[in-house]
C-alpha cells in the first residue's frame, strides 16, 4: 500500500524581512546602485560617493515598498493585482524619498537645494531615474521573481512524481516476490508428494528438510533487500533438499568470491535460478547432471552464474522456462531499472548457463 503524502507540493519561502531583504535581493540592488551610480556620475558636480549615497539611500527605499506591498495587506480585491501595487508603490515613493534626501542633506541656513543651480540639476537627475527607472527594475524583479518561483513549482511537482514512481515500483516489486513464494512452494510440495506417493523410504528426510527450509525462507520471502549470504545459504538448503529428492542424479558446488556474502541481493534471485536449472535442466535429463553455481566480484559488479550439465537450452525452450525466470526479469528490472541483466546461454555439449549480472551494493546496518 502506497504511504500517504501529498501530491501539491509545499513551498517554505521566506517571510517578513527575510523575504524583503534575502542575499540575493540585496546583492542585485547593490549591483545596480554600482551601475547607476557609475552613469550618472559623468555629469555629477559634487563628488562620485555623494551621489553613489543618494543612490543607495533611493534604492534602499524602493527595495522597501517593494517588499512592504509584496506581504501587505495579506488578501488584496479582485480588481487589483499585487504586482501593480508594488510597481505603483515604487514609483510614488521615489519622488518623496528624493525631495527628503535633498532636504535633510542642506546644511542649517543654506539656501534651499531648488536655489543652487548644480544641485537642482542633480535633484532633477535623481528625480527622473526614481520615477521612471526604479518602476522597470521593480518590473524587472517582478518577471525574475515569478520565473524562479515557476522552476521551484516545476522542481516540486518533479519530486513529487518521482516519488509517487518510486512508491508504485517499490509495490509492484512487493507484489512480484510475493508471486514467487506460491510459485517455489507448489513446485517443492510437489516433488514432495511424488516421493511420497511412490512410497519412497526417503520421503520423511525430504519432509524434514523442507520444513527447515521453510522455516528459514518463508519469512524472507516479503523483505525488499537482503544479502547475499542468506540467499546463498537458502540456494544450498534448497539444493540438499534436491539431493535428497535424487541422491544418485544430483552433484552440486558453490563457488562464492570472499568478502561477497555483505553484498545486497533481492531475495529469491539466485534461488529462482537454481531452481530453474533443477526442474528444466536436470530432472528431464535421465542420468541427471551437475550444478555449479558460481558468486563472483568483477569490479564494481557481482556476476552470479548457474550452470548445470542438463538436457540443455534447446529441450528447455521446449519445454518453457516456467514463470520464475519471467518474474525474475521483471523484479531486477524494477528494483535496477537497466543495471542488471539476465543471460541463458547453451553450454557444450549440453546443459545451460543462467548469468546474473548487478552491481554491487552492500547492505546498510
Amino acid at each position: 500500500m502506497l504511504a500517504a503524502m501529498p501530491v501539491t507540493p509545499t513551498f517554505d519561502r521566506p517571510r517578513g524581512l527575510a523575504l524583503m531583504f534575502g542575499w540575493r535581493r540585496v546583492r542585485a540592488v547593490a549591483i545596480a546602485v554600482l551601475l547607476i551610480s557609475l552613469l550618472l556620475g559623468i555629469g555629477w558636480k559634487s563628488g562620485w560617493w555623494s551621489l553613489a549615497v543618494r543612490v543607495a539611500m533611493l534604492a534602499f527605499v524602493a527595495m522597501l515598498a517593494f517588499g512592504v506591498f509584496e506581504q501587505w495587506p495579506s488578501r488584496l480585491p479582485r480588481w487589483i493585482a499585487r504586482w501593480v501595487l508594488q510597481v505603483v508603490a515604487v514609483a510614488l515613493v521615489m519622488p518623496v524619498a528624493v525631495v527628503t534626501i535633498y532636504m535633510a542633506s542642506t546644511p542649517a541656513g543654506a539656501p534651499p537645494f531648488w536655489e543652487e543651480p548644480d544641485r537642482l540639476s542633480g535633484f532633477g537627475m535623481l528625480l527622473v531615474f526614481g520615477v521612471l527607472i526604479a518602476p522597470w527594475f521593480a518590473l524587472g524583479a517582478l518577471v525574475r521573481q515569478k520565473e524562479a518561483l515557476a522552476r521551484e513549482h516545476e522542481l516540486a511537482l518533479d519530486l513529487t512524481r518521482s516519488e509517487l514512481e518510486r512508491q508504485a515500483l517499490d509495490a509492484r516489486l512487493r507484489l512480484l516476490q510475493a508471486q514467487v513464494a506460491p510459485h517455489f512452494l507448489f513446485n517443492t510440495l510437489a516433488n514432495v508428494q511424488a516421493l511420497v506417493a511412490a512410497g519412497s523410504p526417503r520421503a520423511p528426510a525430504v519432509l524434514d528438510s523442507l520444513t527447515a527450509y521453510l522455516r528459514a525462507s518463508v519469512p524472507r520471502l516479503g523483505d525488499g533487500a537482503t544479502t547475499l549470504g542468506d540467499e546463498l545459504r537458502l540456494v544450498r538448503a534448497y539444493l540438499e533438499l534436491m539431493h535428497l529428492r535424487m541422491p544418485d542424479r544430483l552433484r552440486f558446488a558453490l563457488h562464492v568470491d570472499e568478502g561477497m556474502e555483505a553484498q545486497a541481493c533481492p531475495p529469491m534471485t539466485l534461488l529462482t535460478l537454481v531452481e530453474n536449472a533443477v526442474r528444466h535442466g536436470i530432472d528431464p535429463a535421465e542420468e541427471g547432471g551437475r550444478i555449479d553455481v558460481h558468486v563472483e566480484r568483477v569490479g564494481t559488479r557481482c556476476l552470479m552464474r548457474v550452470v548445470d550439465t542438463g538436457v540443455g537450452l534447446g529441450a528447455s525452450e521446449r519445454a518453457g522456462l516456467g514463470t520464475g525466470l519471467a518474474t525474475l526479469r521483471e523484479r531486477l528490472r524494477l528494483a535496477f531499472g537497466v543495471g542488471a541483466h539476465v543471460r541463458i546461454e547453451g553450454q557444450y555439449p549440453h546443459g545451460t548457463s543462467a548469468e546474473l549480472d548487478l552491481p554491487l551494493r552492500e547492505v546498510k546496518a
